[in-house]
């Protein structure tokens, strides 16, 4: 199953933040044998955000979205996800309970009393208004629940702190059947005095006599060590990788380019 990524807020576009989401999916998902298809930024634009989500929904992949499910006007990830679904937005009554729980143990640390009919109250219940049919992502954090759409989309806020072990949760708890135990790896080399016009054809027939192997080229013109240069290279299951590797370093010795710094990772 494809795996994507959207990642939410003008504060990152604009570089008042910086992402540390898409590193650290990368991450949780490579310790489970698992790769990140796709990735994608988006402002706090609903259209654009329903748009998205839609084409989203309508794929068929396994994708998280992290950031801009709060409850202010600049949030528009529920509202979004709900109308790319055309499903109604209702009060999730798990969400709306832990919601309560986490206002009454703020109202105990500050010495208060909580009122469930305070204007304060009711707009921070606004966080736990879903589309309708949502499942609940726990956040150890604050309690402030995610959200999940068929067993497939999942929403969590754009707090690193918060996101991060929801999408672990969300990992190991409603997707453990997805989790390989061969993790992929790569094996590559820098490739001086070649173009990546000339590699392609060798680059072709590994991959077709080598079914499961994925072969990558990464040119660089002006590196500090390298200069000039390819890193060519295999990955895949370690069944046929390292056969896939002394294929790919033979076709280069016999184009007659000169092979550099091997790589394994």
């Amino acid at each position: 199953m494809n795996i994507g990524l959207f990642i939410i807020g003008d504060e990152i576009l604009s570089g008042k933040r910086q992402d540390k989401h898409l590193a650290k999916v990368i991450e949780l998902l490579g310790a489970r044998g698992l790769s990140l298809s796709w990735a994608k930024y988006l402002g706090d634009d609903r259209e654009q955000l329903i748009r998205e989500y839609a084409t989203a929904f309508a794929g068929g992949d396994l994708f998280f979205s992290c950031g801009g499910i709060g409850a202010t006007p600049d949030d528009h990830t529920r509202q979004a996800a709900a109308a790319a679904l055309g499903r109604p937005l209702e009060l999730h009554p798990e969400a709306a309970e832990l919601i309560w729980q986490r206002i009454q143990q703020m109202a105990a640390e500050q010495g208060t009393t909580p009122d469930r009919d305070h204007p304060d109250t009711r707009r921070r219940l606004e966080m736990g208004v879903f589309p309708q049919g949502a499942g609940i992502i726990p956040n150890p954090y604050n309690k402030i629940p995610g959200f999940s759409i068929d067993g497939r989309a999942y929403f969590v806020p754009g707090f690193p702190v918060m996101a991060h072990p929801m999408i672990e949760w969300v990992l190991d708890q409603a997707h453990a059947d997805l989790h390989q135990a061969v993790v992929t790896r790569e094996r590559s080399l820098i490739v001086q005095g070649a173009m990546e016009a000339s590699l392609t054809p060798l680059m072709e027939r590994i991959e077709q006599d080598f079914p499961g192997i994925k072969v990558f080229s990464l040119p660089s013109v002006d590196h500090p060590q390298w200069g000039r240069h390819i890193e060519l290279g295999v990955k895949g299951g370690p069944d046929a990788l390292d056969a896939a590797y002394a294929a790919l370093r033979e076709g280069i010795a016999q184009f007659g380019a000169t092979v550099g710094t091997e790589l394994v990772r």
